[in-house]
């Protein structure tokens, strides 16, 4: 059991109506108790718990009030860290908040670490380490899907599906200890195929979970999608399009985007990390040069290429170098500029690159928004998973574990089709159970541990 108590402001730093000073552990009640002066009563504890009481943060050595609060405690195991957690909802601001937390930490709690509330909730078994993580996902969700997602998580949907698999693993070594340690017994053992058929069945779950991964990274961290073309085809006027904004400076002068500009957006709950680039041509201007240059360089950084061809121009020396460059990449190929002439040589394109998706707009005309967008999700989710669906591995770490535990189960299906003694079967299988643990923190390392929530923010 953790002895000591922690605070920490649990607001965002800044002007606002309120800031809230959190404590959490065993004297943060008797600490409330003593800095708080209610309105009405002579203790907070003449109160319920979890009711906000009216009343004064008082500095008790020159009887000073330090502002007027409404103040709470919530007595344990109910709690979020399932210890005693006090919380003061004081005036927002620098002032009133450092001063509230200066005599919360003279009267003996300690500054909490970044993401010590939530560590304590895990460590007091609330919840696990993928819900634990899920929690700063929650926090810095950048669109509706990627919030939905992470609530997904932190309601337990990943680790369900984890512990249901590290189920059938026990059952599974069960099986095999039998087969060990009664060969001399009357008892029925597991045969080579009903081995395989298990560590098959087995090898298929944890293979379903990681198909969601590439999607989920997408949803957790945005895809980084560069759009390329040569100068004055409509790359600006597209990210203007996406953006539903002038962010862009639109001008029939070649060259008028000279650097990278970056923004982000939502498509259909996917976020998009979105950089117009300066056309990547041949250039004697210095200025124009760099932007160039810094163009290539997201362009091979990128998840997503949208090429803008003008379909009112015949394709040139440039457009045929920058199709050359995406032919092995996920790209998306527009033809812009439809309302004019089309000049451009389609059967060429669809020669040169045959399987990259062409979508003919008018950016002008606002005419194919809807359809790029359409596409833009359906190469996301790839049409292995579903858009509805709130279950994605998002984490690296979750990715890597489950790869982990897929390549050990292989390993064990490929001796069991060899026909290998059981006792290095259940090497690989046990392996395969330690790695899945890695997940929900049942097997994890105290400095992963560590790391992971040393990313979290102060009074979560």
């Amino acid at each position: 059991m953790i002895d000591d108590t922690i605070t920490a402001i649990a607001t965002a730093p800044g002007e606002a109506g309120i800031s809230i000073i959190r404590m959490s552990g065993p004297s943060c009640v008797d600490i409330l108790d003593n800095i708080f002066k209610p309105k009405k009563g002579s203790s907070i504890k003449a109160f319920s718990e979890r009711k906000l009481v009216y009343g004064h943060i008082v500095d008790k050595e020159d009887d000073r009030i330090l502002d007027e609060v409404l103040a709470v405690y919530m007595k344990a195991p109910y709690t979020y860290t399932k210890e005693d957690i006090v919380e003061i909802n004081c005036h927002g601001g620098i002032v009133p908040t450092r001063n509230i937390l200066e005599i919360v930490l003279k009267n003996g709690v300690r500054m909490a670490e970044p993401g010590e509330f939530t560590k304590r909730a895990f460590l007091n078994g609330r919840i696990d380490l993928a819900q634990a993580e899920a929690v700063m996902d929650l926090i810095s969700a950048k669109t509706d899907k990627g919030f939905d997602v992470a609530l997904n998580q932190l309601e337990g949907g990943l680790s369900k599906k984890v512990k249901e698999v590290r189920s059938s693993i026990v059952e599974t070594l069960s099986h095999i200890h039998v087969s060990i340690d009664y060969t001399e017994e009357d008892i029925e053992e597991i045969t080579y195929p009903e081995l395989i058929s298990r560590t098959r069945e087995i090898e298929e779950k944890i293979e379903s979970m990681l198909k969601t991964s590439e999607t989920g990274k997408i949803i957790r961290e945005g895809l980084n999608t560069v759009i390329i073309g040569k100068p004055n085809v409509g790359k600006s006027s597209l990210m203007n399009a996406l953006l539903r904004e002038s962010r862009a400076i639109v001008t029939d002068i070649p060259g008028t985007t000279r650097d990278v500009i970056e923004e982000q957006l939502s498509v259909k709950g996917i976020p998009l990390k979105i950089v117009d680039t300066a056309g990547i041509r041949e250039t004697e201007d210095v200025v124009e040069k760099i932007g160039v240059e810094r163009s290539k360089e997201f362009f091979n950084k990128a998840d997503l290429i949208i090429l803008v061809l003008d379909s009112s121009d015949e394709i040139t020396k440039e457009d045929r170098e920058i199709i050359n460059h995406i032919k092995d990449r996920k790209a998306l190929v527009l033809l812009n500029k439809t309302d004019l002439i089309k000049r451009i040589d389609e059967d060429e394109l669809e020669r040169v690159l045959p399987s990259k998706r062409i979508i003919k707009v008018s950016i002008l005309e606002e005419e194919g928004l809807s359809e790029i967008e359409d596409e833009i999700v359906k190469m996301v989710y790839g049409g292995e998973v579903k858009a509805d669906n709130n279950s994605f591995v998002t984490n690296l770490r979750h990715k890597n574990s489950l790869q982990k535990a897929l390549n050990s189960i292989r390993e064990g299906t490929a001796a069991a089709r060899q026909y290998l003694p059981f006792d290095l079967l259940e090497v690989d299988i046990k392996d395969c159970y330690d790695a899945l643990g890695e997940i929900t923190g049942d097997t994890v390392d105290d400095d992963i541990i560590q790391k992971i929530f040393a990313n979290f923010c102060l009074g979560k």
